[in-house]
């Protein structure tokens, strides 16, 4: 017998790939709600709390309140918004990191934020295992294909073709910000510089680390090494063994799930650059929920995904 899922916000980016990503999936049946019975609270609350799985695409704001409508607490659920990812009572939902079997047994998961998935793939590892200091003030770069903003952004690039490039969170209060220090365990947030580019997806993540000032930091090559340790046999993250004169973000890019990771050095070693590349549709939002609906329901973690 297949699992109910009940995608509320189904009709925006995230909820309309995950739901692509299900579609051909005999292990679930997807409640779906017509145009009119979408906007209903009392349907709404019907499919809340009749699915086995409920994958929030909302607003922080509406996804907590879809979490009050819920009174069947057999009811499972994941959200890929920033409302409950530092919540009590909530599993990070990130299973390389967090660990799978604490993500397969939880009943309330809450997604990784897109760039929050890059920073604590590169740097949570090398901090647990004491290879970099959890005291260091980090800066982060990162640029993100202009879906993850949602259809507002998504409209004002499409309608706009000379945006070349778009930084924003300039009071340095972007959302993502907590969950990235708590995951990682650092004792100050850092600093981070997010932008937007003209591609629709597609994300690129990095950490510059001036090695020879950071105490009881590794070289690059072991801090390489403790990564793909870290990573060993995750179908989904790869830790690339050489890295190339360049690292692209295409236009064209296909629909992806994996998470590609490099750390690039200086010739004397003194220098280096964690850097992570991904789709910020696939592991850093809708890939990365149907994974955590996965190990929840049983599943191999990979069913459905794009590798």
């Amino acid at each position: 017998m297949s699992a109910s899922v009940f995608i509320d916000g189904g009709a925006g980016t995230t909820g309309l790939e995950i739901a692509d990503r299900l579609a051909t999936r005999s292990e679930f049946s997807l409640i779906v709600l017509d145009e009119q019975r979408r906007k209903d609270d009392a349907a709404r609350a019907e499919a809340l709390n009749s699915a086995d799985f409920v994958i929030l695409c909302l607003p922080d704001d509406a996804a907590r309140a879809a979490v009050a409508m819920i009174e069947n607490k057999s009811v499972r659920v994941i959200d890929p918004s920033s409302a409950h990812r530092t919540a009590a009572g909530w599993v990070f939902g990130f299973p390389e990191v967090t660990g799978r079997q604490q993500v397969a047994s939880a009943r309330l998961v809450s997604n990784p934020g897109c760039y929050s998935t890059g920073f604590i793939a590169l740097l949570a590892p090398l901090v647990r295992a004491g290879m970099v200091p959890s005291d260091w003030p980090y800066v982060c770069h990162a640029v993100s294909g202009f879906s993850g903003g949602g259809k507002s952004l998504i409209a004002r690039f499409e309608d706009d073709a000379d945006i070349a490039w778009r930084s924003y969170s300039m009071g340095l209060n972007h959302k993502h910000v907590p969950e990235m220090r708590q995951q990682v365990g650092l004792a100050m947030p850092p600093v981070f510089c997010p932008a937007v580019i003209p591609a629709h997806r597609g994300m690129v993540v990095e950490i510059p680390l001036p090695l020879s000032a950071m105490p009881n930091s590794a070289s690059p090559d072991v801090l390489r090494a403790s990564l793909a340790e870290a990573y060993l046999g995750c179908e989904l993250v790869t830790v690339h063994e050489d890295v190339p004169e360049e690292l692209l973000l295409r236009r064209s890019m296909e629909p992806s799930d994996r998470l590609d990771l490099y750390v690039s050095a200086s010739s004397d070693r003194s220098q280096a650059r964690l850097i992570a590349r991904f789709d910020n549709l696939g592991k850093g939002a809708s890939g990365a929920a149907v994974q955590n609906l996965n190990l929840m329901a049983g599943l191999p973690e990979t069913a459905g995904l794009r590798l």
